[in-house]
């Protein structure tokens, strides 16, 4: 009689079958101890011998095929969390071996700005996903290790533990370097996931930034609010360590006219950070700072200079408003202007505040009015566009 040959495989250290999970929980960094098979196909190879004593000689037995990690129905490929995680441990060094254990819970100071910037490091190296690798700096290469890493926590935590770090917050409070946690109590390992918040995207605050670890690799992208998926059970948590030293130092900038009363100083606001103006950002700060540096710069050559805020004329915001996928006050202020100047036959549902190709066509044939031609007329008001639209 002919014995059948089998062939043994080395699952991938990801895999999320019980017996995996089993033995990554009792023996998490050691392989000295792991047998090479996987359980399934060791349990195939005893069904496949008894299967081939049965038959007897003669009679061929198919080879043992490997099981697959079961698919999760209801989640399109890249749109969901496919993110098993490890649990706590400690961060680990160059040679292997776990640093020296922190009991504390003393978050460590850091700006916004910091946690985007550390989070940007594994999204430029395109970190591989894995539930019990770890990354140069330490961290564990899972969602809850990346979080880790860009808060700069002593350890590696896991998403039942990251929340002990934050506190709980609105969707309305949210700001870069918080983060969107859901902690699934029914399947911690395979259905929980954390990402961390970059900035809204939208004014409608519909979709923002988010900078997650996920298969294949580190990423930076768009996400609609809270999640692709289970987006109802994402809470969103502040770091206890964000610091507002970068909303205060170096110093502060102009962001108002002068007030009465103070002797014609004026008055300041507070320095935002960086985070706060990356791609795609949308707060109250990008206002007063685009109209600082954009101001009556940019002047087409049928403008000839700044117009007054004096006369019944409104002062010009400056051209940064007025940018594809700008949103803000002022687009509609210009808008209805120029609906009652008579060019709102351009708008299909009436102005507002998001800067659109009617917008741009509406203040073109106005400019075409005045005379000008060209780029001159380009269809984005300038100071002389502003004080002659409300004049």
């Amino acid at each position: 009689m002919r014995s059948p040959v089998f062939e043994e495989f080395d699952p991938a250290s990801d895999c999320d079958c019980p017996g995996c999970v089993h033995w990554r929980r009792v023996l998490p960094h050691s392989r000295a101890g792991r047998t090479t098979a996987h359980p399934a196909a060791r349990r195939a190879l005893a069904l496949a011998a008894m299967a081939s004593a049965a038959l007897g000689a003669g009679h061929a037995v198919p080879a043992a095929a490997a099981p697959h990690a079961p698919h999760r129905p209801g989640v399109s490929a890249g749109d969901g969390h496919d993110t098993p995680q490890g649990g706590k441990a400690p961060l680990y060094g160059p040679g292997g071996l776990p640093a020296e254990p922190s009991d504390t819970l003393k978050p460590t100071a850091l700006t916004r700005t910091e946690i985007i910037d550390r989070a940007k490091i594994w999204v430029a190296a395109k970190v591989p996903y894995s539930m019990n690798a770890y990354w140069s700096d330490g961290y564990r290469q899972d969602c809850s290790g990346y979080v880790s890493m860009a808060w700069k926590l002593p350890g590696n935590e896991w998403t039942g533990s990251l929340a002990q770090y934050g506190e709980r917050i609105s969707k309305e409070e949210l700001q870069p370097g918080d983060i969107l946690l859901f902690h699934n109590t029914a399947d911690p390992e395979s259905g929980s996931h954390v990402v961390i918040f970059g900035g809204w995207t939208d004014h409608a605050h519909t979709h923002y930034t988010a900078y997650e670890q996920t298969r294949p690799h580190t990423r930076r992208r768009s996400t609609p609010y809270a999640y692709w998926s289970d987006s109802d059970k994402y809470v969103p948590y502040r770091y206890k360590g964000v610091t507002s030293a970068e909303e205060t130092d170096p110093g502060t900038v102009p962001g108002k006219e002068p007030v009465s009363g103070t002797s014609g100083a004026a008055a300041v606001t507070p320095r935002p950070g960086a985070a706060y103006f990356g791609p795609g950002a949308y707060y109250a700060h990008v206002t007063p700072h685009g109209r600082m540096f954009a101001g009556d710069m940019g002047v087409t050559a049928g403008e000839a200079g700044p117009s007054p805020s004096s006369h019944g004329v409104p002062r010009y915001p400056g051209r940064a408003m007025f940018r594809p996928g700008a949103a803000n006050p002022y687009v509609t202020q210009l808008g209805r202007q120029l609906v009652r100047k008579g060019f709102g036959g351009f708008y299909p549902a009436g102005p507002g505040p998001l800067w659109g190709e009617a917008d741009r066509r509406a203040v073109e044939a106005f400019q075409r009015t005045q005379g000008w031609r060209g780029g001159a007329a380009d269809g984005y008001p300038g100071p002389e566009t502003w004080r002659r639209l409300f004049s």
